[in-house]
């Protein structure tokens, strides 16, 4: 085939020029007195040369790039009338009608004659490769490798045929009838096995029977003028030349009449039907792999055979980019550097993971592959969310492929997908069932770490608000009483949610409790307790050995001393603290630096922690929260936001711990009505109240 890629360009010069060979050595044959000093040629350079420029237009015509397109046989059939046969026709038609205008003619025949008969006799040959190539797209559309081989022999029988009937040479009579009855029976079989008959309706039927009577008449028309130019005028070539072209419009006319028979009458639909049955079948039996529940593998390998077998590809590649499963696909008579070659020239022209049909891949970019192969088809295994992978299918022949196949693969490939997915999805809910029991674990271990009763005391009101978006959150809260009338509030927020979160909380409230005892080794009394940022470095040191590499916490600490009527906090990185000042009576944030637990994780985190000092006063309210609070959203996206949150409190700051948060809480609900939770939100509300009991008390 590569010999023949590299000499087809010559095919179509050389063919001119051994047809003007021919006209030079015709015109010497019938006038020999034309050029002077020139000999007359002998007869079998004539016949040579006729036979050379036959070869040339025969060859021409069969390495030429497929002309038939997916199912569009009437367009092949049109191209050949309106094309070689029509203008094969005109040319006989003025010659003919250039003879009758001419009487009487020369004796030995006109010059010009002479030419256009050579012309004729050119036009003739190209409508004969012409014709038989079109009918052997016809005879080989969805053929099997036997009939392709079957076809090569004919051809091969019917050439030497013909070409013998240039020699001088004469057959027994027996011997020749019987060798072209044998040819005319091969040709009658192979007719039979056209199946694009089946694939036309009756519009394009009623067509394909016009132009195949087109096709017949035009070789009529020759066969009525090689017979003309045989008794009535002089023979312009050796007999044999003629014989030779009459036996070639023979048996182009009967092939087109059998091509026309077979039109007619329908006779290759049973094997389209029986095609059809199989690629029912082949679905039927994808459904029943999925009815059986069996592991996405044997999906795909169920996929892959019955697509080779449906489409009858010569070689395949299933690649598989399925994540969740170890197969990665399988090949068919294909190499791996071809395949990946093939995908990568793909993925370089954007064509990757879409349809895509080539039937000419010897004409396309393929080329520098230099595969055995001239038709390519490609589908993607995909669903509108996920690309499962694609698989290659190949034919040896171009043209091969049609948008049939092409939509058969397509119901493949959904087929494929959607079973890919139910089993994805059985096994998905077993996996569900298992990770809702082990939340059901995880939530009753976070309700557990909940307080389920706030502190009480003469000093302070407490009213609080914690609600997960998911059955486990990551937000949190606790207190702690220490001596000397000191409280240690905690509130933080874990990063993620479900059972990995509820694990940190546990973790962060464990911590919590065990750094906030009393350190028996102490110097003195402010050491006997970590103040809030010493108590931030030593988590932050505990949390860098268990936290994943990509979580971290968020919390503020405050300890609040009553009986001096203050409070320390530091910030790590969780939400601004809110607070009212009675005697300024203005509500503002704390706004002070500190970063989250886990960022850092060395010995330079304390460096980024820092604690602060106040001095509270009767009636000062404190409202520390999460961020799932002032990142809510309204039907318009947009967030509840700190701003919002201080001018409830500047409502409401008179009333009691539990009615600000009410006011509160009322009013994002309102705000985020009809939105989903989109994080956790917990809200604490801290009233120091108005009448202090005496310090010492």
């Amino acid at each position: 085939m590569s010999f023949v890629r590299k000499i087809h360009p010559f095919l179509l010069p050389f063919s001119v020029l051994s047809w003007l060979a021919l006209l030079i050595c015709t015109l010497l044959y019938v006038h020999p007195t034309l050029m002077a000093g020139l000999p007359t040629p002998p007869g079998w350079l004539l016949l040579g040369l006729q036979a050379l420029f036959t070869a040339a237009i025969f060859l021409q015509e069969r390495y030429q790039t497929e002309r038939l397109r997916g199912i569009d046989f009437n367009r092949l059939l049109r191209h050949l009338v309106l094309g070689p046969a029509l203008v094969a026709a005109v040319c006989v038609g003025l010659h003919l009608g250039m003879h009758y205008a001419q009487q009487p003619l020369p004796a030995a025949g006109s010059v010009l004659f002479t030419v256009f008969y050579t012309i004729n006799v050119g036009l003739f040959v190209l409508l004969l490769a012409r014709t038989n190539y079109t009918w052997r797209s016809l005879v080989l559309f969805h053929g099997t490798e036997r009939l392709r081989r079957q076809w090569l022999w004919f051809e091969i029988l019917l050439g030497v045929t013909l070409l013998l009937r240039l020699l001088s040479w004469t057959p027994p009579l027996g011997l020749a009838t019987g060798l072209l009855g044998v040819l005319a029976a091969f040709g009658a079989y192979l007719s039979g096995r056209q199946k694009w008959v089946a694939y036309l309706n009756r519009r394009q039927k009623l067509e394909a029977v016009l132009l195949q009577l087109a096709v017949i008449l035009v070789m009529g028309l020759f066969v009525f003028y090689f017979q003309h130019t045989q008794t009535v005028l002089r023979l312009l070539a050796p007999p044999t030349q003629n014989a030779f072209l009459l036996l070639n419009a023979f048996f182009a006319g009967f092939y087109a009449l059998m091509g026309l028979l077979v039109t007619l009458f329908n006779l290759p639909t049973a094997g389209v039907f029986e095609q059809k049955r199989e690629e029912i079948l082949s679905m039927q039996r994808l459904t029943q792999l999925i009815q059986r529940g069996q592991t996405p593998e044997e999906v795909y390998r169920m996929f892959f055979d019955s697509a080779i077998q449906t489409v009858g590809a010569d070689a395949a590649w299933l690649l598989v980019e399925d994540v969740e499963n170890e197969y990665t696909g399988q090949l068919y008579q294909l190499r791996p550097e071809q395949g990946e070659a093939i995908r990568q020239l793909l993925t370089d022209y954007n064509l990757n993971n879409i349809e895509y049909l080539n039937n000419d891949l010897a004409n396309s970019s393929f080329r520098q592959l230099e595969l055995p192969y001239g038709s390519l088809m490609v589908m993607p295994l995909h669903s509108s969310k996920r690309q499962y992978g694609n698989i290659y299918m190949l034919k040896q022949y171009a043209q091969a492929f049609d948008r049939e196949n092409l939509s058969i693969l397509q119901t493949f490939a959904s087929q494929t997908v959607l079973s890919i997915e139910n089993l994805q999805l059985i096994q998905a809910s077993l996996l569900t069932q298992r990770v809702q029991d082990e939340l059901k674990i995880a939530s009753a271990v976070q309700e557990s770490l909940i307080p389920k009763n706030l502190p009480i005391d003469n000093w302070f009101e407490i009213s609080s608000h914690a609600v997960s978006a998911t059955e486990v959150g990551g937000d949190f809260y606790d207190f702690l009483h220490l001596p000397g009338r000191r409280l240690a509030v905690l509130i933080g927020d874990v990063s993620g949610k479900g059972v990995t979160a509820a694990f940190h909380v546990a973790q962060m409230k464990g911590i919590f409790h065990a750094l906030m005892q009393e350190n028996p080794l102490a110097r003195n009394e402010r050491e006997k307790f970590p103040v809030p940022s010493k108590f931030m470095a030593q988590a932050n040191d505990a949390l860098g050995r268990c936290l994943e590499k990509s979580a971290f916490i968020t919390a503020s600490l405050y300890i609040i001393d009553y009986e001096h009527g203050g409070f320390v906090f530091a910030r790590a990185g969780h939400c601004h603290t809110l607070y009212y000042h009675s005697i300024k009576e203005e509500v503002s944030y704390f706004h002070t630096t500190g970063l989250g637990l886990g960022i850092i994780r060395n010995d330079g985190y304390e460096k980024h922690i820092k604690n602060q000092f106040y001095d509270y006063n009767p009636g000062d309210v404190m409202v520390i929260y999460t961020d799932g609070i002032v990142e809510a959203r309204d039907a318009a996206q947009d967030e509840y936001g700190e701003d919002r949150l201080l001018r409830m409190l500047e409502q409401s700051f008179y009333l009691d711990a539990d009615q600000i948060k009410e006011y509160i809480l009322t009013d994002l609900n309102e705000f985020s009505k009809g939105q989903p939770m989109h994080d956790d939100q917990t809200l604490l509300v801290i009233k120091f109240k108005a009448a202090q009991p005496e310090a010492g008390l």
